[in-house]
């Protein structure tokens, strides 16, 4: 039996009601998070935290830093309570406006949010990581606040579906001919000998792993530059990677149909996949 966290109860995922009149499912009217839980321990929890307090106070969701913070021991108790503390685990957290009438303006002060957590055990794919993946490129017509992590998600589905429908495992979006990032990832290449990256804006999203890798790059050494790769510039790169709080470091070795470089993972993917590895495993005191 799955447990899940709703409004302050722990209850069986199959008792779990939430009014269809909540403004996450009528408006898309909120924010979410996924953690990555390793060895009974939550990896990069306050970088998480952060993220989701900013975007439900750009939102002006009545949910604070302290809300967000206790949603913490929620994640904990949720890995515990289903047995997966053992492994490798993920825990998914969501927040809404609340249920309300259905108006565009926001609901009456004092409508409570809607608080929802669960989690599930998460087997790494290591075949992905080692081996690499297919990419399609996909048009970028997300609204302008790319930067929130919010539940509206329509244009990632179609994104990910063309992408599924292509036999490919991510579609790279491309914004005015450049490319901004994945439809579910943080995108990066490498170039001339240097690694790119959008840099942070609305455009894209301030991924967790993003951040890490790009501290990742300046401890070893690896020349990196926040810049956007343009569409032209694509086709003539060495390297190129997706990466996420479920994806890690993840080639992409072949691109709407065409290899990436050599058709196989490059020394620089392959190296951040390393260290970032022995960062995520020895900060949470697991072994990959």
């Amino acid at each position: 039996m799955t447990t899940v966290y709703l409004n302050g109860e722990y209850l069986p995922h199959e008792r779990a009601v939430i009014s269809p009149d909540d403004r996450g499912f009528i408006f898309g009217d909120g924010i979410y998070e996924v953690v990555r839980v390793i060895g009974g321990r939550i990896y990069e929890w306050d970088a998480h935290a952060a993220r989701m307090a900013r975007g439900l106070a750009a939102l002006r969701l009545a949910f604070g830093p302290r809300d967000v913070a206790a949603l913490r021991g929620v994640s904990e108790r949720l890995v515990r309570d289903n047995g997966i503390a053992e492994g490798e685990a993920t825990v998914y957290l969501q927040v809404s406006r609340g249920a309300a009438p259905r108006t565009h303006q926001f609901p009456p002060a004092g409508t409570p949010s809607t608080v929802y957590a669960f989690g599930t055990k998460f087997v790494v794919p290591r075949a992905h990581r080692e081996d690499g993946v297919k990419a399609i490129t996909y048009p970028d017509f997300r609204w302008a606040r790319c930067d929130l992590k919010t539940v509206n998600l329509l244009p990632a589905v179609l994104a990910r579906q063309a992408a599924a429908e292509a036999d490919a495992y991510e579609a790279i979006l491309l914004r005015d001919g450049v490319m901004t990032e994945g439809a579910a990832t943080n995108t990066f290449a490498v170039i001339g000998g240097t690694l790119r990256t959008y840099p942070l804006s609305n455009y894209v999203l301030p991924g967790i792993t993003r951040r890490v890798l790009v501290e990742l790059a300046g401890e070893l050494g690896i020349p990196l530059v926040e810049e956007p790769v343009t569409h032209f510039e694509l086709p003539k790169a060495d390297e190129l990677f997706i990466c996420g709080t479920t994806t890690d470091v993840t080639p992409v070795i072949v691109l709407d149909g065409r290899p990436v470089g050599r058709g196989t993972p490059g020394p620089v993917s392959v190296k951040l996949r390393e260290a970032l590895s022995a960062r995520m495993y020895g900060t949470v005191g697991a072994s990959p």
